[in-house]
Formats: C-alpha cells, sequence, structure tokens
C-alpha cells in the first residue's frame, strides 16, 4: 500500500498552516505544532529540511518562525514529499539505481515505473494552496486530484 510518512504528513501539515496565516507573518514551530498536536521536536526538524530545500525562509528574533519562500499555489506536495522524504518509489526496483536481483527476470517492472511516474505527476499538480478540507457534501469523489490518484493508468 502506498502511504506517506507521518514526516510527509506534517510537512504538508505545516505548510498549509503556514499558507493559511501568511497574512499574519512568521510563524514559530511551537505555533504550529500545538495547533495540531505534532511533536515540536520532530516538526522542528522537517521544517528546517523544508527551510534547505527553499520552500520555507527562517527568521530569528522575537518575531521569528516560519514563512513560505514562494506563494502557496506555486510549491507542490511533490517538492514537500521529495524534501522531506527524498525521492519517491513504489518498489524497490524504480530507485535511483534501478537495479535489483530480479531484473533479467522482472515482467513488471516497467508498469510499476509507469505508476511511480503517474503518482508523481499528480503530486506535481496538487498546490499547497489547493490543499484544503472541503465539507464532504461538496466534495465530488469522481473529480479532483485524489480522484485522480485512484484512476491512475
Amino acid at each position: 500500500m502506498l502511504k506517506l510518512t507521518k514526516k510527509a504528513d506534517y510537512g504538508l501539515m505545516a505548510m498549509r498552516h503556514l499558507a493559511e496565516h501568511a497574512h499574519e507573518g512568521a510563524r514559530s514551530a511551537k505555533d504550529v505544532a500545538d495547533a495540531y498536536g505534532i511533536p515540536q521536536e520532530a516538526l522542528a526538524k522537517i521544517l528546517q529540511r523544508l527551510v534547505k530545500a527553499g520552500l520555507l525562509r527562517s527568521q530569528h528574533g522575537t518575531n521569528g518562525g516560519y514563512t513560505l519562500a514562494r506563494d502557496a499555489g506555486t510549491i507542490s506536495a511533490f517538492e514537500v514529499i521529495r524534501a522531506i522524504d527524498g525521492p519517491l518509489f513504489i518498489t524497490s526496483c524504480v530507485t535511483v539505481r534501478g537495479e535489483c536481483d530480479q531484473v533479467d527476470r522482472c515482467n513488471i517492472r516497467e508498469p510499476l515505473r509507469r505508476v511511480s511516474h503517474s503518482i508523481e505527476e499528480v503530486l506535481k499538480r496538487i498546490t499547497i494552496s489547493e490543499m484544503k478540507e472541503e465539507p464532504a457534501e461538496t466534495q465530488d469523489p469522481e473529480s479532483g486530484p485524489v480522484a485522480e490518484l485512484v484512476r491512475i493508468r
């Protein structure tokens, strides 16, 4: 089963929080951690990875904290996940090296590579500004980025 890590979940939650509160200025790791019940130490490490990747800015001092480095509409879920967890692979054979002990006999490598590529493309199209909860009655399960993930070829 394809599943995001808890760190990636926390990173996406933090990015969305910072986008929602951008008009209020920088937010501390403690503010974000308290808002979602996330362990502060874990979140601080995640936020630093996002700073290193150029997705967040860090400010020190009394009014310090974190702000988005770019507009939330230009930051993709894929960028956040990659900054936190590294490359996204759904199977061990679809890696940077791309080799396993079954390479000569494998008959599913290319289909799995296509699935991985499709998931990556969907995540690249989902921006932080689009990641918001909508009331269940207005959600259309047949459309949107999540439905796209389900329909991957």
